[in-house]
């Protein structure tokens, strides 16, 4: 079995690359919306806090790597676990 499910890129996109990257051709748009983003400062990239306490993902890449794949996956649990609701 290859690997090809685990990098998409999506060259016709309007929007492509959405952040700055010497190496287009390796742009991983299957993350397009990264899932790590509700964890915070833990989600393992370098997010940035505005004063208002947004996190700011426009320099991180950590999503459009495509050797960052597993390190995505191997979150998920903890994606849940944060988005359990709290009483």
């Amino acid at each position: 079995m290859g690997d090809n499910y685990k990098f998409f890129n999506h060259k016709e996109c309007e929007f492509f690359p959405c952040h700055k990257t010497n190496k287009p051709e390796e742009f991983n748009c299957l993350f397009c919306y990264c899932p790590l983003y509700a964890l915070g400062p833990d989600c393992g990239g370098n997010p940035k806090y505005g004063e208002s306490g947004i996190k700011d993902c426009s320099q991180c890449l950590l999503p459009h790597n495509k050797k960052n794949y597993e390190y995505i996956m191997s979150r998920f649990q903890d994606i849940v676990e944060a988005s359990k609701k709290k009483d």
